[in-house]
């Protein structure tokens, strides 16, 4: 889940100011007349603001197609700013960060300075892992603060009107905040409302058993009256992060209803639910903390010191990927990594992505990114001459999405950078139309 695309720049400098207009810049595509416009402008004003605490694509999927080692730079939209730390557990050379939402630069930020002013792994998984203790405000005022930037210092410092400070989701569960947060909350609600509990689901001890109670509880949901009509309505979905122009590509040619039960039990019982930590967040609301299995990579003590010894590896920047690009050298980076954003982008802006990307991927770079879809939204939008200049192969996609413990998108992409070798392959290759 991103909160990316567009083509404007804003400033890469650690005290930078909020900059709405990047927001508007990426989703807003329609006259402010239209149905689809004012779709997209809702979209805007529900995704100012603080909207995923956790990110929603699974890092072992993405390392293990990204090849990471010493030698990686590494670009990537930060969200929530756990593929960051994940990453960071495979040593690359340096990560490059960047996010148009200041919310989600703010709490990236705050986990760098976490992972390197704490004083133990207690702490820091006290902080992210638990995310619900007083002891996290005393401890962010004592070792975080003083080494945090004045961008996200004022965010997290900022006042809100019931629950003071932002730092203080720290002590009331993190993973129950933000606009994704509240989504998962009200479906919860939701559940209850006709007498069920998706927390159920955490106490099975076989897959067989996780079936059983998704489609005794859970399941039958989505076929009431009430819930198909709400999950027909875009805004709805504005909590899981997809934005109108995503709506009509992960919906197809079903019933959203059935399309968000069929991903939904894929979550719930497709992988073992010991170890999920998304199936965790989703029907438990926070991560394992007894047995600390379903946890993310980088709350994992066996990985605590090499992320500290890393976390100078990173920088995070307030703009677009577009932008940033721009603003790198030629021949500069090996991996870049863009969740679901060019679902969101039309062809002009895929052009230009793509053409940056030419122009600072390095021989063999590899670019991965997600799709609501099945299919990935390049080809018919980038010209061949750019993306003649990738290797593609389509039937990677489906083994990719089956590991994906997320279970929330149709399609997982790799194009591979090969300079104009790719480019003579690519005019040798027929279309698979004509094959």
């Amino acid at each position: 889940m991103s909160a990316e695309p567009a083509t404007k720049t804003a400033s890469n400098t650690p005290d930078e100011k909020p900059n709405p207009d990047l927001l508007d810049g990426a989703v807003i595509d329609h006259s402010a007349t239209s149905k689809k416009g004012i779709l997209e402008r809702l979209f805007t004003l529900s995704f100012r603001g603080f909207v995923y605490p956790q990110i929603w694509e699974d890092p072992e999927v993405d390392i293990e197609a990204l090849k990471i080692d010493k030698t990686t730079r590494i670009m990537t939209i930060a969200s929530g700013g756990c593929n960051i730390m994940n990453y960071l557990t495979e040593s690359p050379e340096r990560v490059k960060a960047i996010d148009l939402n200041p919310a989600h630069v703010a709490l990236a930020r705050l986990k760098i300075a976490a992972i390197k002013h704490l004083p133990d792994y207690e702490s820091f998984f006290l902080f992210f892992g638990h995310a619900n203790d007083k002891r996290n405000i005393e401890n962010y005022d004592k070792y975080i603060a003083p080494h945090l930037d004045s961008f996200s210092r004022k965010y997290w410092e900022k006042w809100t009107l019931f629950r003071g400070r932002r730092i203080n989701y720290f002590t009331k569960n993190l993973y129950q905040f933000g606009l994704l947060g509240r989504f998962i909350s009200a479906v919860h609600f939701l559940a209850k409302i006709y007498g069920e509990d998706p927390s159920q689901i955490l106490t099975a001890k076989t897959q067989k058993e996780q079936g059983e109670i998704f489609d005794r509880t859970l399941g039958p949901i989505f076929d009431k009256p009430f819930v198909r009509k709400i999950c027909s309505m875009p805004p709805s979905l504005y909590g899981l992060g997809i934005p109108p122009s995503q709506f009509d590509d992960l919906k197809g040619d079903a019933e959203m209803a059935d399309v968000l039960k069929a991903r939904l039990r894929r979550l719930a019982v497709d992988f073992p639910i010991e170890d999920n930590y998304f199936a965790w967040q989703a029907f438990g609301r926070g991560y394992d903390i007894e047995n600390k299995k379903a946890i993310p990579r980088y709350l994992s003590e066996a990985n605590y010191e090499r992320l500290k010894a890393n976390a100078d590896k990173v920088e995070v920047h307030h703009t677009t990927i577009t932008g940033f690009l721009q603003s790198q050298p030629a021949d500069n980076l090996d991996c870049y990594v863009f969740l679901d954003a060019q679902d969101w982008m039309n062809d002009a802006q895929l052009t230009d992505l793509w053409r940056e990307v030419s122009r600072t991927a390095r021989q063999g770079a590899r670019v991965i990114f997600r799709t609501a879809g099945e299919d990935s939204p390049l080809p018919g939008a980038v010209p061949a001459e750019i993306l003649g200049l990738f290797h593609y192969d389509p039937s990677l996609s489906p083994k990719a999405v089956m590991k994906d413990r997320s279970s929330i998108y149709g399609g997982f992409h790799v194009y591979t950078y090969g300079g104009e070798v790719g480019l003579q392959k690519s005019k040798t290759q027929k279309p698979a139309n004509e094959a």
